[in-house]
């Protein structure tokens, strides 16, 4: 069974860096689409970012263009995430999520199921 654990958040003031890290277990990757989601304190869940089967193709919510960047290792079975210039609303517990099959990311984040118990990111002056 595929299982998820989420790593490297924490705090960081405005304009600051965070990588998270998911580590896969139970399965392999190479068959799965990864996608990040999050959600803050009294916000809906939102997804952020997913990248496909192969890495070829990745997607990014507004929020996170242009200041985010999703990445994958098959030989390690990791999917990372590197937030650039952070700001108070990235604030939120950081969750993967993954659809097997998926070599589009079009419908993300319907129909990704989560197994990870997060990792929480604060962003704060």
């Amino acid at each position: 069974q595929l299982k998820f654990v989420e790593s490297g958040g924490g705090l960081s003031k405005p304009g600051g860096s965070l990588r998270l890290s998911c580590t896969a277990s139970g399965q392999t990757l190479d068959h799965y689409a990864i996608g990040w989601v999050r959600q803050g304190p009294g916000t809906e869940r939102e997804g952020v970012s997913c990248i496909n089967t192969n890495g070829q193709t990745t997607i990014y919510s507004d929020s996170a263009k242009g200041r985010f960047t999703i990445s994958r290792d098959h030989t390690k079975n990791m999917i990372y995430l590197q937030m650039n210039n952070l700001q108070p609303e990235d604030t939120g517990l950081y969750r993967c999520v993954s659809r097997v099959y998926d070599s589009l990311c079009a419908t993300f984040p319907g129909g990704f199921g989560a197994w990870g118990q997060g990792t929480q990111v604060i962003v704060s002056a």
